[in-house]
């Protein structure tokens, strides 16, 4: 079974850090582009960061540039996001997915991690 796992997600105080995980499983992400995205409450699905297959090229949406920082690990076959200088705004339901910026195929996220930023 294809599956993405995302974990790490949590209460953190606004200028907090939280490291997000997502664990692959039934495929292998080395092929593979892979996506950040995240969807506040009552409103749509929003792409955040994307990291090329090989690692080296990442993108980010303008609103997280300088404090949140993609990665992989591809023999671990998993993904991470981290977030520091958190702010309210990045509340959200925070999802991994294939694919990079506009190409991201959203049918593959999985259940999500709930990030909540408040004091």
């Amino acid at each position: 079974e294809v599956k993405l796992a995302e974990s790490g997600g949590g209460l953190v105080q606004p200028g907090g850090s939280l490291r997000l995980s997502c664990a692959a499983s039934g495929f292998t992400i080395s092929v593979y582009d892979m996506s950040w995205v995240r969807q506040a409450p009552g409103k749509g699905l929003e792409w955040v960061s994307s990291i090329k297959y090989y690692g080296t090229s990442t993108t980010y949406v303008d609103s997280v540039k300088g404090r949140f920082m993609i990665s992989r690990d591809n023999a671990k076959n998993t993904l991470y996001l981290q977030m520091n200088s958190l702010k309210p705004e990045d509340t959200a339901a925070y999802y991994c997915a294939k694919g990079w910026g506009s190409t991201v195929d959203y049918t593959s996220k999985g259940r999500g991690t709930q990030v909540t930023v408040s004091s």
